[in-house]
């Protein structure tokens, strides 16, 4: 069966950085948009950025000139660089295509808590 793992989530004092990652075996991966989504705590899922399969980069509001999302060298793999992290930023984070006609099974996501 076709998975997404995340990693690379943890506990952070606010200013501080993390790196996550996401690795998976379905071959749509490498060849739609992808994205970083998270979800906190009583609130819906969010797109916090995505990338194209021409390198182009979209990014939240929230979240714009902090975080930086990359694709590895290893087609279905996707990063995300998690710089200056705020105590808002807390939530659990999952990797996934933009199109939800295409989404995946969603995996278990990767936690990311910033203490203030």
């Amino acid at each position: 069966q076709v998975q997404l793992v995340e990693s690379g989530g943890g506990l952070v004092q606010a200013g501080g950085s993390l790196r996550l990652s996401c690795a998976t075996s379905a071959p749509r991966f490498s060849l739609r948009s992808v994205a970083w989504y998270r979800q906190a705590p009583g609130k819906q899922r969010e797109l916090v950025a995505s990338v194209s399969t021409g390198g182009s980069t979209n990014y939240a509001n929230s979240v714009k000139g902090r975080f930086t999302i990359s694709r590895g060298n290893a087609k279905n793999t996707l990063y995300l660089q998690m710089d200056s992290l705020k105590p808002e930023d807390t939530a659990v984070y999952y990797c996934n295509v933009v199109d939800s006609s295409w989404w995946l099974p969603w995996g278990q996501g990767t936690q990311v808590t910033v203490s203030s």
